[in-house]
């Protein structure tokens, strides 16, 4: 056992730690043990009895929760085990707020102090009601957009079409004793950033990190920017290749619309609008990056988002609106739905990283196809693989890549139409054989 989110050691008693049990309770509760070391190690404690005492008033008297203090016996040395229950409600020492990261204790101050105590109080950001701000600010068209769409993919009913515009946001959850909630506000308002600065999305053309040939910005209710955006980048800042089917005309685009569209309202869900930093959009000629401000709700981390995972939003409300006009789903598939859709396309998959106190998704350009050949980055890979050990499997290739295994068949598929590898024998009991190697 090794301290972690909810274990700690100290081998004596200082009235410090009270921060570290006030972590505990604003987390998920955990056990400080007095009298053990850093490895874990019992040195006991001599002034045990006395701490059974005086610690359970000090913290009633400081952070006014309760604990379970018990003393142990371990290799003959007396120990003292404090076990802290997670709160339902804010707790603070001296008026700071602190809690547990993995094994660390954190003092929570600015927007993460902001997001701890509306969790606390059962609400998120988009939650909070706006003073002042009036139904009829709203707009007519933003509200009978949303209304056809939700009727258009059976989201809900048709009856909605009657709907005024005060009864559709009681039905919606997004007004609060006839107060509008910041999601109705960024929803449905004209000019949301009115109310919430950098309520905007940016893009630019960049040749290089330095090189800025040409931006625009796109302003609106978030229904307005999602369809700007995506027009945009699709018809101005990447180029459409054409082809024919017959007689008929097909534009086949650089990326998916599907998985730009996917991103685009990912990060109008799960944005930190409380930042005051519109979305950023930076297009290059191989690839375009997506910022928003924000993090993952914990437990999600980037290296989940390529796997099955809850759909855990940072904005719920504006989330579920999003879902009620069958603009997303609420089965946490967003992320994995613009892979596919990547890999689909013979694109590279989306790389997903937290860069900037936000997250970042970034796109790879079509070099891959329209060359004809896999990316030699990763097709150097898993040549260098399969001569190190020809009986190495498509899970194995995939773990020591960090690639899924569905892109690994694909780039292997390419790699033998390329002449570059045989596959000698069948799935089971064969092996693979390196022919050449790429140029």
């Amino acid at each position: 056992m090794a301290e972690g989110q909810q274990i700690e050691w100290k081998q004596s008693w200082h009235d410090e730690y009270l921060k570290w049990i006030c972590g505990f309770a604003n987390a998920s509760g955990g056990t400080l043990t007095i009298g053990k070391d850093d490895n874990g190690k019992p040195v006991g404690v001599a002034n045990a009895k006395k701490l059974l005492e005086t610690i359970p008033g000090k913290v009633r008297h400081a952070l006014g929760i309760m604990v379970d203090v018990g003393l142990l016996i371990e290799d003959g040395k007396e120990i003292v085990e404090i076990i802290v229950q997670p709160s339902s409600v804010p707790v603070s020492y001296r008026g700071r707020y602190y809690s547990r990261s993995g094994s660390t204790k954190t003092e929570l101050t600015g927007t993460a102090l902001n997001e701890f105590l509306l969790k606390k109080a059962g609400k998120s950001w988009d939650s909070i009601a706006v003073p002042h701000a009036q139904v009829e600010e709203l707009s007519e068209s933003a509200l009978r957009y949303f209304k056809e769409q939700a009727v258009r993919t059976n989201r809900l009913d048709k009856s909605i079409l009657a709907y005024d515009t005060l009864t559709l946001l009681e039905k919606l959850r997004l007004i609060e004793d006839v107060t509008l909630k910041r999601a109705a506000l960024l929803m449905f308002h004209p000019d949301p950033e009115k109310y919430f600065t950098g309520a905007y999305i940016k893009i630019g053309y960049f040749r290089s990190e330095t090189d800025l040939r040409f931006q625009d910005t796109i302003h609106g209710h978030l229904f307005e920017q999602v369809e700007k955006t995506v027009d945009l980048l699709l018809t101005k800042y990447t180029e459409a290749q054409i082809r024919y089917q017959g007689l008929q005309r097909i534009e086949e685009f650089t990326y998916p619309k599907a998985a730009l569209r996917e991103a685009v309202l990912n990060a109008l869900a799960h944005k930190d609008y409380s930042s005051g930093n519109p979305i950023q959009i930076k297009v290059y000629d191989d690839r375009i990056c997506l910022w928003n401000a924000g993090k993952l709700t914990p437990p999600l981390t980037v290296q989940r988002l390529r796997e099955p995972h809850p759909s855990m939003p940072f904005n719920p409300d504006i989330a579920t609106t999003f879902f009620r006009a069958g603009l997303i789903e609420s089965w946490g598939r967003g992320t994995i739905k613009m892979v596919n859709e990547c890999l689909d396309r013979g694109l590279p998959e989306p790389q997903f990283s937290d860069e900037f106190s936000g997250l970042m998704v970034t796109f790879f350009s079509s070099a891959e196809k329209t060359s004809g050949k896999t990316s030699g980055k990763t097709s150097g890979k898993i040549l260098a693989l399969i001569e190190g050990n020809s009986h190495i499997t498509i899970p194995e290739l995939a773990e020591e890549i960090g690639i899924t295994e569905r892109s690994i068949e694909r780039n292997l598929k390419k790699l033998q139409e390329q002449k570059l590898l045989k596959r000698i024998g069948g799935a089971k009991g064969g092996y693979w054989q390196v022919t050449n190697t790429p140029v």
